[in-house]
Parts: C-alpha cells; sequence; structure tokens
C-alpha cells in the first residue's frame, strides 16, 4: 500500500482501530536490552506457548515491546487493560499467570512489586513510586507498541503530526511552533532547536540535510538507545516533519554498530515508511519528497561530536574541526546539515500535535519539557526514568531511584557523562536544568546519571574518566591529546602514593588550558570530572598525597590489610583464599597477616564473613 494523501493515512488508522478491541487482554512482555539479558524473549515464548494450549489465541495478544524502564526488575511483563505489572519473571511462572490473571482476572502476589518501606504489595505499574513521579512522555509507548509494527504506531496516533503539518501547515509554521515551545537538544549543549532549524533553512543553498546522532557513548547511558530499539517510528517521524521545515530531502541516522537491535528497529521502520509512501517521493501527495538512510558507526566516543560525526558519515576519520565554521551553513559535504539527537527528534510529533503552548508549560522557566536520564551506579532502582526539567536531584535520586543500596550513604552524583562533573550531597537540592547544572560545574549532557556511594574514592573516578577520554581523544589537537595524557599521569600517581602537593596546582592549570585551547567539545569539558571532584572532595586528594591514604579503601597502592584479632574466630577462609600464602595461623585460632607477602588483592577482605580482615 502506497498512502498518496492525508485522508489515506487517517482512513488506514481508523481502519486498524477499528479491528482492534482496546478492552481485549494483552501481554505486553519488555524486550529491552536488560530483559533480553534475563531471557525475556524465552518468558514471551512461554506465554505464546501457555496461551495456546488454553485456546485462547484469538481472545489475547502477546506483544514484544521496548524498555519499559525499570531495568533493575527485569523480566517484566505488564498485563492490559488492568495495568497490572509483573516483575523478575521466568519460565515457570507463566502458567500461574495465565491462570489467575487472565482467565481468572485475580493477581499472583508473590510477582508483584513489594514496596518494603510502606509494607505493601503494589499490583498496578502507575501506583509503583519508580514510576508514580515520573512524567513520561517520550518513553510511555514503549510499553505499548511492538516496535516492528508501523501498524501499532498508526493506532497510538502516530505519523498524525507529519498529517497535519503536510496537510495544514507551511514550514514557517512548523519552525514558529518549534520556536515558541522553547525545545532544546537533548543530545549535550542544549541550543535551542528551533533556532538551529532556522539557521538552517536560512542558509544558501538548495541541497541541505537532517541527522539522527544516535552515536550515545557514554558509560552507563542508554536513553537514546532505548528510544531507537522501542519506538524508531516517533524518530522518523520528527525527522521528516525537520525535513519539511528545513527543506531538505535527504536524512541520516548515525548508530552505532554496537547496537544491533536499535539498528535492526530503525531499519525495518524505515523500510515500512517507505512502503506506506510516509518515507520517499511525494510523501502523502505534498509534493516534499525526503529519504532516510542508516549509517552504522565504528564505537568512537568522538564521533558524538557534530563535525566529527558529520566527517564519520562522509567517509573519513571521524575528527572534529573548528566551531567558527557552523555546520548549519557548511556541514555533511560542505552543506548545510542539522543535527539533533534522538531524544529530541522524538519530540517533536508531540509538540506538533499538543500545541507549543502544552509543551512550554512542563519544565523551567529556560528548560523546557521532560528529560530521560539513564540512572545507574550505586542505587537500589536502576533504570531508564523520564521527569520533568526542573525536579530535583534528591527527588530522582531518592523518591525514584530508592536511594543507596545496603544501608551505605550517598557520596556523589555525575551527571552528563565522562564529561559531566560529580556532584555532592549538599546539592542534592539543584532543580535539573541546563544552567543549573552548569553553574555547579556539571552538564546536562545527554542524560548520564551515575550515582556513588561512601565507597567510591573520586580521586580513582576523576582517573577513571580522564583515562576513558585520553583513549577516545582523536589527538588531532594537542591541548587535549598531550594535556589528557598529563593530567592521567598525575592522577595514577596520587592514587598510587607518588603525588606532590603542587600537583593539585598543576591540574588546575591543565584542565584551564584544556577548555581554552581544546578544539571540540571532548577536549573543552574533559576535565569536568576532575574540576568538580577537587572543588567538592578536595580533601581526598589531599589525604591521598600527604597522608598516602585513601579514605575511600579503594586505591591499592595505599591500602594495607590486617586482621583484627577480636573478630577473627579463626575459620580459615582468609588462609585458604589467599594466593601469596600471607596469613598464617591455625584453625579456630586467630590468623596473622604478613604485610610484607600482601599483594593488596583484596581477596581476604571479600571473602571473610566476620568483617575481621580491615582496609587501614
Amino acid at each position: 500500500m502506497n498512502l498518496s494523501s492525508v485522508k489515506e493515512l487517517e482512513d488506514l488508522r481508523k481502519k486498524i482501530l477499528s479491528g482492534r478491541d482496546l478492552d481485549k487482554p494483552c501481554i505486553a512482555v519488555c524486550g529491552g536490552p536488560g530483559c533480553l539479558a534475563k531471557q525475556c524473549l524465552q518468558v514471551r515464548d512461554e506465554f505464546i506457548k501457555e496461551i495456546s494450549a488454553k485456546g485462547l489465541k484469538s481472545k489475547v495478544d502477546i506483544r514484544t515491546t521496548g524498555c519499559h524502564g525499570y531495568c533493575e526488575r527485569g523480566p517484566i511483563a505488564l498485563i492490559f487493560p488492568q495495568g497490572i505489572f509483573y516483575q523478575r519473571l521466568s519460565i515457570d511462572d507463566v502458567a500461574e499467570i495465565v491462570e489467575e490473571t487472565v482467565i481468572n482476572n485475580k493477581t499472583v502476589p508473590r510477582l508483584l512489586y513489594s514496596d518494603v518501606e510502606a509494607k505493601q504489595v503494589i499490583e498496578k505499574e502507575n501506583d509503583i513510586p519508580f514510576y508514580k513521579m515520573q512524567t513520561r512522555l517520550i518513553l510511555s509507548n514503549n510499553r505499548m507498541i511492538d516496535p516492528n509494527s508501523i501498524e501499532d504506531y498508526l493506532a497510538i496516533g502516530g505519523y498524525s503530526a507529519l498529517g497535519k503539518v503536510l496537510g495544514s501547515m507551511n514550514p514557517p509554521e512548523v519552525l514558529d511552533a518549534i520556536k515558541k515551545s522553547g525545545l532544546r537538544g537533548r543530545g549535550g549543549g542544549g541550543f535551542h532547536t528551533g533556532r538551529k532549524w532556522e539557521a538552517t533553512r536560512d542558509a544558501p543553498g538548495d541541497i541541505k540535510y537532517v541527522i539522527c546522532n544516535a552515536d550515545e557513548g557514554d558509560p552507563g547511558a542508554f536513553m537514546d538507545r532505548s528510544i531507537l530499539e522501542g519506538n524508531p517510528h516517533s524518530v522518523l517521524e520528527g525527522m521528516i516533519i525537520g525535513a519539511y521545515t528545513i527543506g531538505s530531502g535527504v536524512g541520516y541516522v548515525y548508530v552505532r554498530n554496537e547496537y544491533p537491535l536499535a539498528l535492526k528497529n530503525v531499519m525495518l521502520a524505515i523500510k515500512q515508511a517507505k512502503e506506506l509512501g510516509i518515507l520517499g517521493n511525494n510523501i502523502l501527495g505534498s509534493g516534499f519528497s525526503f529519504d532516510v538512510k542508516v549509517n552504522r558507526g565504528g564505537g568512537a566516543f568522538v564521533c558524538g561530536e557534530s563535525t566529527a560525526l558529520m566527517a564519520s558519515l562522509e567517509g573519513k576519520t571521524g575528527e572534529p574541526r573548528a566551531k567558527y565554521i557552523h555546520t548549519s551553513e557548511k556541514g555533511l559535504w560542505d552543506r548545510p546539515s542539522n543535527l539533533n539527537n534522538v531524544e529530541t527528534w522524538a519530540n517533536v510529533p508531540m509538540i506538533l500535535n499538543k500545541g507549543a503552548q502544552w509543551f512550554s508549560d512542563i519544565g523551567t522557566e529556560s528548560s523546557k519539557g521532560t528529560k530521560v536520564f539513564s540512572l545507574v551506579g550505586k542505587i537500589n532502582n536502576t533504570g531508564l526514568v523520564e521527569v520533568p526539567m526542573g525536579m530535583t536531584l534528591r527527588e530522582i535520586i531518592f523518591d525514584i531511584g530508592g536511594g543507596i543500596p545496603g544501608g551505605k550513604s550517598f557520596k556523589a552524583v555525575q551527571t552528563g557523562g565522562p564529561s559531566g562533573g560529580c556532584i555532592p550531597e549538599n546539592l542534592l537540592d539543584i532543580p535539573v536544568d541546563y544552567e543549573r547544572l552548569t553553574e555547579v560545574g556539571s552538564m546536562m549532557g545527554s542524560g548520564g546519571m551515575i550515582v556513588m556511594d561512601e565507597d567510591t574514592c573520586m580521586v580513582d573516578l576523576a582517573k577513571y574518566f580522564t583515562n576513558f577520554l585520553q583513549e577516545e581523544s582523536c589527538g588531532k589537537c594537542v591541548p587535549c591529546r598531550e594535556g589528557l595524557r598529563r593530567m592521567g599521569d598525575i592522577l595514577k600517581d596520587i592514587t598510587e602514593g607518588k603525588g606532590r602537593m603542587d600537583d593539585i596546582l598543576l591540574i588546575e592549570d591543565l584542565a584551564g588550558m584544556l577548555k581554552d585551547a581544546s578544539l571540540c567539545g571532548l577536549g573543552t569539558t574533559a576535565a569536568n570530572p576532575v574540576i568538580s571532584t577537587l572543588k567538592y572532595f578536595r580533601d581526598e586528594y589531599v589525604a591521598h598525597i600527604s597522608d598516602h591514604k585513601c579514605p575511600a579503601g579503594v586505591c591499592r597502592e595505599l591500602i594495607t590489610y590486617g586482621i583484627d584479632p577480636d573478630n577473627c574466630t579463626g575459620c580459615g577462609l582468609c588462609k585458604k583464599n589467599c594466593p601469596p600464602k600471607a596469613i598464617n595461623g591455625e584453625r579456630k585460632q586467630t590468623h596473622v597477616l604478613d604485610t610484607g607477602k600482601c599483594i593488596k588483592c583484596g581477596i581476604c577482605y571479600d571473602v571473610c564473613k566476620f568483617e575481621a580482615v580491615r582496609k587501614e
């Protein structure tokens, strides 16, 4: 079928909806990467098998969806229309769910979410604290549709914004709506989307490009990946609208080859859109033509930077260029080019459907709408969260994230990925928006949020991210290439007890040089983890240098292990597992550790069940 008008698109939508019973039971199994790793497909297959065995194949739908967000609780299945949330499933649970819930409309309490603090079992997804405080605009449809079905997307109103745009709006009107909405880029810099579109639209030249940046490379970040995996048509719809507004005929999705599911789903979505006439020549009879191609990135972190990404698209080495040449004027193949990330494009259809004012009413004065974060690290509820701009870090980490596991205390949260800063506990009540995060030495970035507890060494953390960025630097400019290498060497010396107090001043000088002289955003923000940890956790640097102690007990060279005779029961576990045989003692007698032989591997500390092995 090739749709030739907006009316035919709406007729198809009506036809799809007329053939669907919204009250029909549906089992939606999360197919996100977290649940895939926990054998969700086997659970899904067991549902199919059990439903068939009960003779319910025509009466119950089974759908494999994108990520539901609550990765900590996978595998997850939602039972519609009731909205019952089942978690941590195995194939052994399936028959009971089908019998009790699908057939008899009862729940299986042991598989429901249990709120330990409230001492209650919660059966509805929307009542679970993790979801209750979120405002899921982008992520909500992930749990409703099969990402491989364009019919599912059409059934929830998909491509209606495109129909509205092509049927009743000219490009300046669309541009005005995006500008009035206050949408800012969700990929890092937070540049105003409408202004970027306008600059590209106004740039001279007949050939222009729109690009989707899906090269999400921050450690612990999986926001864009999950949107592309779970709802690829929302991204395509945003790109088509953007291309119509800008005057572009060709678009590119630049996605990491490391994300096979995202690649598969977006390529299938493009194929389906072309078959319906939503992509290609004369889209919906409007006279507007637009095509999208997919390019696979090789996993270089620097290719998340706009000019490096465009160089890679051209088949060149992914190296950035000077920023005084704007990509809106000379980007891909020296043509005007507009680049936004996955989440930015996915916001566009909602804005056109619900209105610029609706979107602008969400968030803060300068940061509008919602933001998707990957909440990971030392946190009870790991996963994807979507919240209004302006929600505080404390609300995200403790109310949604459930706080720190194991009774440990919160120490810091890093926002913005490897180039973001570490924010301490006394700043947890700041609202999360572009300006406020920058003011405290961090950044929004693409939305990574890594939580750290009391056992995290902030000097070691700064060393880790510095080394990561050093390895990912393209090496084109000297400040970044040599500055990061030297900074990494200094941090290594500090964590090994070889540091000097003058090193702190040297690090600060290097950080200033990186910020002022580096060619691209990787270099100019690379020192953020170091500078923020120096600002808020300077005492840890001083302890490493002056006292030769790592307060968190992480830096191996600065740890001395010993055995507390008052706690030692003589069980022999430490002695049995010690590689260099540095522990002596008879069974049921106090053991002694020979520090001269100790290689500081920490195995004795890990295996001791009586807290007798101590770090000094």
